[in-house]
């Protein structure tokens, strides 16, 4: 194992560094809405300290504002409830109907669902027709992601991603949250002649396909087969539905492992297990039954756990991807040191190991409730060990002057998009939406649980349907 895990951490130790963040958190929240122009598209990444725009897809508009959700959230100043709420209604509708994109669960459930679980947790004050307003957003988000079907030879599915309908990106399984929240308000998606087609069986099928065909077990399904090793994408041959190939668009190569993928996968499917404990025996059956669809989500979350932990250096940050071109020329043993993100050779991704630690939170919490206290134990003090790397430096953005939250996180190393400060072979020092918005989110799952609040869900918890 190459994290070396701190059995003595807390969430209630943390508690100084968590509320340093969010000290921190505001300035920034505040500096870029200031200076942020809508007309320039959607914050994605930083240069030079500020950040920039790319278009490819607009799929951090979410992370921005619900950025402001999560810090009222934490630290209950209203002026940032204001600034997501008022966000969120004057540009976030565009992202509940788009059709082109496989990231609803990013964009919307970070702000509609924040909103809505704010007024459900008794937190703002739950007036109706704002409330039905945020539902209704959420059930038409849901549907329209779980639109983009692709069915495969063995007669299931998934959500295909902006590449096109041959194409399952790791990156979805997170997205499913936005199937999972519609599917709770009682939604479904109406399809020809008036089928109804229940969000729940495409949430259930598209992680099915996921774990069977983004995800290695070890069983020689190639000679790169490493358990708990994911593909960035899955490419399906659309003439009759087979699967043909891995394949990756940012990570180093389709038989390598992209780490902020392979994060996507364990945090996904970690949450995912505790969306199924609401779910009823009775909308599981058709399925095939609580004991299969928990088993088959289980899985693939404790592979891609075991695998992140064997495959982060000593502090819980993973280099950008396992198989990278000049890892060789890092010193022997670097897995077994803290990382350094100035090294000459090879980035560092800091946003992959704020979405691994939430995983690992959450996977280690479920499996402490499911009894198994010994490995639920491992895999969340591992979750601890690297939040308390990410909430310090050197990878907590303390100049006032950067507007970026969490340094030292990679967006696309392929494409050349990430910068490289002068005097630098690789990048290193900037910040993206999604890095510092989850951040965010393991900060205040940890301080919800250090201050005894209600344990922290994408769905409401309260409710059985």
């Amino acid at each position: 194992m190459a994290i070396k895990i701190n059995p003595q951490l807390t969430p209630t130790k943390l508690l100084p560094r968590i509320e340093r963040l969010f000290e921190l958190s505001a300035q920034k929240i505040l500096n870029l809405d200031k200076s942020w122009k809508p007309a320039s598209g959607t914050p994605v990444f930083t240069v030079k300290g500020r950040y920039t725009s790319r278009g490819w897809t607009e799929w951090t508009q979410g992370f921005q504002f619900g950025a402001a959700i999560l810090q009222f959230d934490a630290m209950g100043d209203d002026r940032f409830l204001e600034l997501g709420r008022r966000n969120t209604v004057a540009r976030m509708a565009s992202h509940v109907s788009h059709i082109g994109v496989h990231d609803h669960g990013f964009n919307n459930v970070s702000t509609y669902g924040n909103l809505l679980r704010l007024m459900r947790e008794d937190k703002v004050p739950a007036l109706q027709p704002e409330r039905d307003f945020y539902e209704l957003a959420l059930k038409v988000s849901g549907a329209v992601q779980a639109a983009r079907w692709t069915r495969i030879a063995n007669g299931k599915g998934f959500i295909y991603s902006f590449n096109g309908p041959h194409s399952l990106f790791i990156d979805t399984i997170r997205s499913l949250r936005a199937l999972a929240v519609a599917h709770q308000l009682g939604h479904v998606l109406m399809g020809e002649q008036d089928r109804r087609i229940s969000l729940l069986q495409r949430l259930v099928e598209h992680a099915e396909t996921t774990a069977n065909f983004g995800i290695y077990y070890g069983t020689g399904r190639d000679a790169y087969d490493l358990r708990g090793r994911t593909a960035h994408e899955s490419i399906f041959n659309l003439n009759d539905g087979n699967y043909r190939c891995p394949n990756s668009q940012q990570g180093y190569s389709p038989f390598s492992t992209w780490t902020r993928g392979l994060a996507w996968a364990l945090c996904g499917y970690a949450e995912q297990l505790e969306f199924l404990e609401m779910v009823p025996d009775r909308e599981l059956e058709p399925l095939g039954g609580r004991k299969a669809i928990t088993q088959m989500m289980l899985k693939p979350a404790l592979a891609t756990a075991d695998f992140y932990l064997e495959n982060s250096c000593a502090d819980g940050i993973p280099m950008w991807d396992t198989g990278a071109p000049h890892l060789h020329r890092l010193p022997a043993g670097y897995l077994n040191r803290p990382a350094n993100p100035h090294n000459a050779w090879e980035p560092v991704d800091s946003s992959a190991a704020a979405i691994a630690a939430q995983g690992l939170v959450r996977l280690g919490n479920y499996l402490q409730a499911k009894g198994d206290p010994a490995t639920g134990r491992r895999y969340k003090q591992a979750g601890l060990t690297t939040a308390h790397t990410l909430f310090g430096e050197p990878y907590l953005a303390t100049d006032s002057r950067h507007q970026g939250l969490l340094l030292h996180s990679v967006y696309h190393r392929p494409n050349g998009w990430d910068h490289i400060a002068s005097g630098q072979r690789v990048p290193n020092g900037e910040s993206s939406m999604w890095g510092d918005y989850h951040a965010r989110e393991l900060a205040l799952l940890l301080l919800r649980e250090a201050r005894g609040e209600a344990y922290l869900t994408f769905f409401d918890y309260t409710r059985r349907f």
